[in-house]
C-alpha cells in the first residue's frame, strides 16, 4: 500500500485545477523572462576567435553557417579529460534531434570545448552524435566567456561571467581543501568518469552563450551557467511530471551516466 495521498476523482480535479492556475502563471512569467532576455544589450565581439572543427579552423562568425544566430553549449571537456563530462553528455544527447528545427528558425547550435579537436571527435563518434563540435584549445574563447579556469582553478582571469556561487565554490575548494569532503558525490563521480581529479575537472565549467550577426557585426547576446542550462536537459522536464519526480534524494544528478554505461533493459 502506498504512503502517498489517495483521493477521489473529484478531489483530484479540484487539486488539478488549483495547480493549473499556478502552471499558467509560470508560463506567463517564463514568457516575460524570455522577452527580457531578448532585450538584453548586445555587446560587440571585437576579438577574432578561431576554433578547430572537423572541417578545419574556423572563425566564430563562420560557425554561424550562414545564419544570423548562434547558440554555443560550453561542454565540459578539458585538454586533460579522457572523456566528456557525464552531465554535459546527457545534455548533448538531445541536440541532434532539434538541429533541423533550430536551423528552420535561423539558429545554429554547436558545442565548444577546450580539448583538442581530435579528442572531441573521437568521443562524438563513441556517443553517436552528429552535431558540430568546435575546439577552443588554441583560443581564448573559453576563458573570455567564463567557462575555463586554466590549469589552476584560482586563475584570476578565468571567470568574468561565471555565476558568483560557482566562482565561490571554486575558490573555496582551492583555499580550503577540507571542503572537498563535503562536495556532492556527483562531483567526484564526474571527475572520475572524465579520467581526472577534482582540480582538473573543476578547471572547466559548463554554460550556454548566444551570439548574433547583424550588418556584418558580431555581438554577444546572452550567457547562462549552472542550472541556467537546465532547459537543455529535456529528461528533467519529463521526470518533473512523472509520479516520482526526479527522485534524486540529496544527490542531484548523481544517477547520470554516459548513455552507453547504463545497465538498463529495454
Amino acid at each position: 500500500m502506498t504512503d502517498h495521498k489517495i483521493g477521489t476523482w473529484e478531489e483530484w480535479f479540484a487539486a488539478r485545477a488549483d495547480l493549473l492556475e499556478l502552471e499558467k502563471e509560470l508560463s506567463r512569467r517564463e514568457d516575460e523572462l524570455a522577452r527580457q532576455r531578448r532585450n538584453l544589450p548586445w555587446v560587440p565581439v571585437t576579438k577574432e576567435y578561431r576554433l578547430d572543427t572537423a572541417d578545419g579552423n574556423r572563425t566564430l562568425a563562420e560557425l554561424f553557417e550562414g545564419r544570423s544566430q548562434l547558440m554555443v553549449y560550453h561542454f565540459m571537456f578539458g585538454p586533460d579529460y579522457e572523456a566528456g563530462c557525464p552531465s554535459c553528455s546527457s545534455t548533448a544527447d538531445s541536440f541532434d534531434g532539434v538541429l533541423a528545427h533550430l536551423k528552420a528558425r535561423d539558429l545554429t547550435l554547436i558545442c565548444v570545448s577546450r580539448a583538442p579537436i581530435d579528442k572531441l571527435l573521437e568521443f562524438r563518434e563513441r556517443m553517436g552524435w552528429n552535431f558540430n563540435w568546435a575546439s577552443s584549445y588554441k583560443s581564448d574563447f573559453n576563458f573570455d566567456f567564463g567557462v575555463s579556469a586554466g590549469e589552476r582553478i584560482t586563475r584570476d582571469a578565468a571567470v568574468p561571467l561565471l555565476e558568483a556561487s560557482e566562482l565561490g565554490l571554486l575558490k573555496l575548494i582551492d583555499e580550503q581543501p577540507t571542503i572537498r569532503e563535503t562536495l556532492p558525490d556527483v562531483t567526484r563521480q564526474n571527475a572520475s568518469a572524465t579520467g581526472t581529479n577534482l582540480d582538473v575537472y573543476f578547471s572547466e565549467g559548463h554554460g550556454v552563450s548566444t551570439f548574433t550577426l547583424e550588418r556584418d557585426a558580431l555581438y554577444h547576446c546572452y550567457s547562462s551557467y549552472a542550472r541556467g542550462t537546465e532547459f537543455l536537459m529535456g529528461y528533467y522536464a519529463i521526470l518533473d511530471r512523472a509520479p516520482k519526480g526526479r527522485d534524486e534524494g540529496n544527490q542531484p544528478m548523481g544517477w547520470l551516466r554516459l548513455h552507453d554505461e547504463y545497465d538498463v533493459k529495454g
